[in-house]
């Protein structure tokens, strides 16, 4: 795969129903063990991300796997958030930005020349670090997507639908027609989750989803993440150790390559299931990090 530029391109026809710095102690949450025969949903090989002359992201090479959490961890300018908008394009919308290497969507070049880049987004859903719901009622965030993508059954149900899977149509069944932004901090964050799933996406994507929230809105988001999982392959950026160990099943570390260049250029590290990575890492690196003596 070469360059690309953001450009329009025809309907991607694809039906997916088908397809610290002080050593730590991190606590590997209670789950079951990720499934040996999930099916990839990404199949990222030699993926390079360049903004101009600066190399952001280096021959990353991974599987996202269906029905499973993902976490992308590392220090700060190692990549975590820009391989995570090569999942749905969102690099597309930078002008410099330039992709290279293969990323494959349920077998299908995610970066193809027959790929719209806006019905990749529709498959594949994104929440930000902060809450961003729109200045609109709680009823139309959840129902904006739907409707922009000529949705034609019952959007009351599906509004419904998306925000109790969101865990938070108890809370809000009453105050439909209220702005969301009464809503609290991390309601407002599980409204956006309520949003990014109701266009039925096969994927949700999360960029620090819980680092502008407290403890007690995390835990929520973290418990919603699970119960989501059922539904939905889920890659999560995160800093926070501790919640990669809580939630993920699987584990890809990245670090900051200076030696060649002298740029700060993101590498992938060491990628495996979550147990291992945290508590019998396969690289110097890795444990260096997870123990807080380097990042």
């Amino acid at each position: 795969m070469g360059s690309r530029v953001a450009e329009s391109k025809p309907v991607l026809r694809l039906d997916v129903r088908d397809v610290a710095s002080v050593p730590m102690t991190v606590t590997i949450g209670e789950r079951s063990e990720p499934a040996a025969d999930h099916p990839a949903i990404f199949d990222v090989d030699g993926l390079n991300v360049h903004y101009g002359d600066f190399h952001a992201v280096k021959d990353v090479s991974l599987q996202i796997r269906k029905n499973e959490i993902t976490a992308l961890i590392g220090p700060s300018g190692c990549g975590k958030s820009t391989v995570l908008r090569c999942f749905n394009r969102m690099n597309d919308l930078i002008e410099i930005a330039r992709v290279s290497g293969s990323i494959r969507y349920h077998g299908v070049d995610l970066y193809g020349s027959e790929v719209d880049p806006v019905q990749v987004r529709r498959h594949i859903g994104m929440v930000f670090q902060k809450p961003n719901p729109f200045p609109k009622s709680i009823y139309d965030n959840v129902a904006f997507g739907p409707k922009i993508a000529g949705f034609e059954g019952s959007m009351d149900d599906l509004v419904e639908e998306a925000l109790t899977k969101a865990a938070l149509w108890d809370e809000v069944k009453d105050k439909l027609d209220g702005s969301a932004y009464a809503l609290s901090g991390g309601q407002q964050q599980r409204l956006c989750i309520a949003r990014a799933i109701a266009t039925s996406p096969d994927v949700v994507l999360m960029d620090e989803p819980a680092s502008a929230l407290d403890p007690i809105a995390t835990l929520r988001i973290e418990d919603l993440m699970q119960g989501l999982k059922e539904d939905y392959s889920i890659v999560i950026v995160t800093h926070n150790m501790q919640q990669a160990a809580r939630v993920s099943d699987r584990t890809a570390f990245f670090t900051v390559d200076m030696e060649q260049t002298g740029q700060r250029t993101g590498v992938l590290v060491e990628f495996d299931e979550t147990s291992k990575i945290f508590t019998n890492p396969g690289e110097t690196r890795t444990e260096d990090y997870i123990t807080g003596r380097f990042g």
